[in-house]
């Protein structure tokens, strides 16, 4: 039914958390690829005793290369990209297969709720040493946020049809910052205008794990502050919370699909004039392309 696409980078507990609640929690016979970035924790040998399909670089690839990589290898048309630092709720897929169902096409990004870092409030636990699955278990149903407009990021789905005709997420965005609100930005510009996030598509989200263990490593990027933000400005000619609020409408209760344009008004107007002010300053005040070459000469790969 559905490919769940996990990269991961020396993440091997949570990851074996993860891939348990997926295999614990699921109604159907999904199939798990990660793409596992250096390996060197143990990774490797746990998914290769647990005979789990996996795509391997043996540096930090980053979450673009590596979700691409492993989405070639999928084997259904549902393609869901997760976290490793991710527990799936109980009929997680059954929630999504009614989902889809119900809105009849495949032209459409559905996305998940994320329960402790994330929309709901909910401590079981801060790591995988003290996480309480009993709690969570027997009172996840009790919290709720809403069907919202707009995308989590992740976890999200879409069709493999639809992320062919995107092209999956834009490499540029290493290692990851600015790829999210990029793909729907593609999808919205291919005619998608269902943006959803399901309340009761579930997940606890531990929160940033691989970017809290690895904050001074030289070696190992995981994080790029705002460069993500200026990649998809000086890209779009617009800025990441321009695209969300105006265009997305994140986070407002889901109604209905979004219209084919933006509601234009004078707020529309006047904050899309201070896009196009900070674009003029970033590609030709901040002079940013030259420092996006000289940053990937020196932290890429």
């Amino acid at each position: 039914m559905f490919s769940i696409i996990i990269p991961t980078l020396n993440n091997l507990n949570y990851l074996k958390l993860c891939i348990e609640s997926i295999k614990k929690n699921s109604n159907f016979n999904n199939e798990i690829i990660p793409h596992v970035n250096i390996g060197s924790d143990g990774t490797l040998n746990y998914l290769k005793k647990k005979n789990i399909n996996f795509t391997y670089t043996k540096n930090n690839a980053g979450i673009c290369e590596g979700v691409n990589l492993a989405v070639k290898k999928s084997n259904f048309k549902y393609v869901l990209y997760a976290h490793d630092d991710f527990y799936f709720c109980p009929e997680w897929d059954l929630i999504l297969k009614k989902e889809i169902n119900n809105i009849g096409h495949n032209e459409f990004y559905l996305s998940g709720t994320m329960m402790n870092n994330g929309q709901i409030k909910f401590d079981c636990g801060n790591s995988f040493k003290n996480f309480d699955e009993n709690k969570f278990l027997n009172e996840y149903k009790n919290y709720n946020y809403y069907d919202f407009q707009g995308s989590t990021w992740a976890p999200h789905v879409l069709h493999i049809n639809t992320w062919n005709k995107v092209g999956g997420f834009s490499e540029e965005f290493y290692p990851g910052t600015g790829s999210d609100p990029d793909l729907n930005m593609k999808l919205w510009k291919k005619g998608i205008r269902i943006f959803k996030g399901i309340n009761d598509f579930k997940v606890y989200h531990f929160g940033s794990i691989v970017t809290r263990k690895f904050p001074k490593d030289e070696k190992i990027k995981t994080e790029s502050g705002n460069l993500g933000s200026k990649i998809f400005l000086l890209k779009w000619g617009i800025s990441i919370n321009f695209f969300k609020r105006f265009i997305l409408k994140s986070d407002t209760i889901y109604k209905n699909e979004l219209p084919k344009q933006a509601s234009f008004s004078i707020n529309y107007f006047m904050n899309l004039i201070k896009c196009k002010i900070n674009y003029i300053y970033v590609k030709y005040i901040y002079n940013f392309k030259k420092k996006i070459k000289l940053s990937n000469e020196i932290n890429y790969h």
